[in-house]
């Protein structure tokens, strides 16, 4: 079956170009310490979304931050307490949460965990 798929395209400057690889292999990227019990890997990106895997060990305090990003996050693995705001949460495997840009949040692993983080635009202070 022959299919034709339209392709849209959006030049940019060759040096304002940040993105990964097409395809990401988890074995092929390294855990970075993002310190007390966090490691992250930098999934997919590019200059408008990121993809950001992070394991927690049990116990393991994400502080409340808040930046100008918008964030939605997908639990993969583990339990949360979730603070948004003025609001706060349980969540296991399977939840998921979206945080405003500039709204105050953070996390504290009750069960180690994955969680499947978001960002747009990217997070540019996550790269070296």
């Amino acid at each position: 079956m022959n299919q034709e798929y339209a392709r849209v395209s959006v030049e940019m400057p060759e040096n304002d170009k940040k993105k990964s690889e097409t395809f990401q292999i988890a074995s092929d990227i390294q855990w970075e310490d993002a310190g007390d019990g966090v490691v992250r890997q930098i999934m997919a990106y590019d200059d408008n979304l990121m993809m950001v895997k992070v394991k927690c060990e049990q116990g393991a305090v994400g502080p409340i931050h808040q930046h100008p990003h918008t964030q939605s996050t997908y639990v993969a693995s583990g339990c949360f307490e979730v603070t948004i705001g003025d609001e706060k949460k349980i969540l296991k495997a399977g939840d998921g949460y979206y945080v405003a840009p500039n709204l105050p949040h953070g996390c504290v692993c009750l069960e180690a965990g994955i969680l499947i983080d978001t960002f747009t635009p990217m997070r540019k202070d996550f790269l070296k």
